[in-house]
């Protein structure tokens, strides 16, 4: 969530600097600071607790200004968001660094630095690999040398961009479970956590592979990996808009949206894991103690954040083996629960001021569960400020009412929630990694599925002229079929319903006919042959069937049935993100038929701050 801006150039660096902290300010932060090293080779400092403006604000007042330099935007794991622990952070004045990530044996090396005479203004992580640094200095006086030491040195997540006064015409990189790029400019280069904050400035990329160390001046770049090899990293031209509020050459922000869940699920998972390891302190500073002691979880949501904790309830159960409930926000607030003794209260939210979910939140702060914690879209919202733990999905602005990508992040995000619940119980090394790995699959896997857009939208025209449809799932998938509902009614206004398949026979099998078109979607899991018998129901019964399946489940399409099979096979874990993609884009694909207003549909809003 964290923000990282480098600039090496023979103009002033500090208004590209800011400019690229004003693009980053999306990904979440709750301070802000710069530092350049001025034309005497000293360095000059600011920071600033809160917003970006609050920096230029400090910068206004005492200027500095410098060819080479660094900045940041930082979200608090190690310390409370103050001015000390704000980066850059510095060491004995020769050297400034910023980082983003998490460093496991931070209070290891603190023990050691402290024996060596070194003294420590923060209580962040980061301060430790600034004097680390700094002490192998004294060996190789030699930055790029005294970096890749230090790198040897750390266990968990970062990336790194450092500048000293003892060479103060580069910038050194450093990458471990972190994305940190190189924007190629024309003798200057540039540094970023993100593309998207050196658009205005290049459009030539070198992205850093995991153990990359890098060298950046301003005619020159040098790069070795892991082993000390010197490499030569691809250059790439980026395709991202300069802006990404603007549609570009989507139709609608929706499609634009749903296209871009590939990215936003990378960036929910980067800095969070390392290793095939996931880090609990990227759920806070207080995260591995409070997970130790959950015995239960209980979770409240509204709309399509709901459906999203219906799916981590399923999971919860099933790999952690705690109980796990859901409820609706609304519904919540409202009642006197009965709170087991260590039970984690969580709160899912695009926007962190939906009502009802935030009224839930605050009536949960005196209802004695053992903590809260906030999944969330937004950095600066009210959830997120209120809740003890956060979690970020950096899913980016999400400009269309009808949640897409915010959506499939919040199943990432409760998926790493699932794993690190689990890490304190009976989950093995093994089996996390193997969960880990099904996640950080998850952006390829997404790509892959949305080549299904053009069988898609040929589906779509055999629902523009109905009024009605069904939806089925079973498992953790009935939830995803409430999902497709919802999209459907959301921006088509055709009236659409999911149910358990099962429970088809129980009622809603009264409305099936010819003009009621059922949608299905079948894993290949344990259920699959009740799920067949299910829709063998159906067909008895004249219904229409549309089913987006597993390729390995065997079923095909015939009369009365059209099968959609998706790309590739998934796993339990993987299966509602995927599942997830093809409803979205049938949503889309009806409504653009119907000619309705697919971003802003009638009567809703995209942050319901009303009850």
């Amino acid at each position: 969530m964290c923000g990282i801006v480098g600039v090496v150039a023979e103009r002033n660096a500090v208004p590209i600097l800011m400019q690229g902290l004003r693009r980053l300010e999306y990904r979440g932060y709750d301070s802000a600071g710069i530092a350049v090293m001025t034309a005497g080779h000293r360095l000059a400092r600011l920071r600033a607790v809160g917003k970006v403006k609050a920096l230029q604000d400090a910068l206004d007042a005492d200027p500095i200004d410098g060819h080479v330099g660094i900045a940041h935007t930082r979200w608090a794991t190690h310390g409370v968001p103050t001015q000390r622990n704000a980066h850059p952070h510095i060491s004995r004045d020769g050297i400034a660094i910023v980082h983003n990530g998490i460093i496991e044996n931070h209070e290891a090396l603190r023990a050691g630095l402290i024996e060596l005479g070194y003294s420590f203004d923060s209580e962040t992580d980061t301060e430790v690999i600034a004097h680390r640094i700094h002490h192998h200095l004294a060996d190789s006086a030699d930055l790029y040398e005294a970096v890749r030491k230090t790198v040897a040195e750390l266990e968990g997540a970062y990336a790194l961009a450092v500048i000293a006064q003892s060479d103060p015409e580069c910038v050194v990189l450093a990458r471990q479970g972190c994305p940190v790029v190189i924007g190629l400019g024309i003798e200057e280069n540039f540094v970023a956590s993100d593309v998207a904050a050196l658009l205005p400035v290049t459009r030539r990329f070198m992205f850093l592979e995991e153990g990359d160390v890098a060298e950046v001046r301003r005619l020159s770049i040098k790069v070795e990996d892991v082993t000390g090899t010197l490499v030569t990293r691809e250059i790439r031209e980026s395709e991202l808009p300069a802006d990404a509020v603007e549609r570009g050459q989507y139709r609608h922000f929706m499609l634009k949206e749903i296209h871009e869940q590939p990215r936003a699920i990378a960036q929910t998972l980067e800095e969070r894991v390392a290793g095939a390891k996931l880090l609990d302190a990227a759920f806070g500073p207080a995260a591995q103690q409070v997970f130790k002691r959950v015995k239960a979880v209980h979770i409240a949501a509204c709309g399509t954040s709901f459906h999203a904790g219906l799916v981590a309830s399923f999971f919860i159960e099933q790999v952690c083996r705690i109980p796990a409930r859901v409820e609706i926000a609304s519904e919540y607030r409202y009642r006197n629960p009965v709170v087991t003794p260590h039970t984690l209260f969580v709160t899912l939210s695009q926007s962190g001021e939906t009502a009802d979910t935030l009224a839930a939140l605050r009536n949960a702060k005196q209802a004695g569960y053992l903590s809260t914690l906030t999944i969330c879209n937004v950095a600066e919202s009210s959830m997120v400020r209120e809740s003890e733990l956060v979690l970020l999905t950096r899913a980016g602005p999400e400009i269309g009412v009808a949640s897409t990508k915010a959506f499939t992040t919040q199943l990432t995000a409760l998926g790493m929630l699932v794993v690190a619940l689990a890490k304190h119980r009976a989950l093995d090394t093994a089996h996390e990694r193997e969960l880990v790995l099904q996640l950080l699959q998850l952006p390829g896997l997404v790509e892959k599925t949305l080549q299904l857009d053009d069988a898609i939208r040929a589906l779509a025209e055999a629902f523009a002229d109905k009024r009605h449809a069904l939806f089925l799932g079973r498992g953790p998938l009935h939830a995803i079929a409430m999902e497709g509902a919802l999209k459907l009614k959301e921006i088509s206004y055709i009236h659409a319903e999911a149910y358990a398949a099962a429970e088809l026979k129980h009622g809603p099998l009264a409305l099936v006919d010819e003009d009621m078109p059922v949608v299905a979607v079948a894993p290949n899991n344990e259920l699959l042959e009740k799920l067949k018998s299910n829709l063998q129901e159906v067909r008895a019964r004249g219904g229409k069937l549309f089913v987006f399946a597993d390729p390995e489940t065997g079923l095909e399409s015939s009369e009365g049935v059209t099968v959609i099979h998706m790309p590739v096979a998934v796993t339990a874990l993987q299966a509602p993100v995927i599942f997830a993609v093809p409803m979205q884009l049938l949503a889309y694909h009806v409504a653009v038929l119907k000619g309705t207003d697919v971003d802003q549909p009638r009567n809703l809003a995209k942050s319901l701050t009303v009850e």
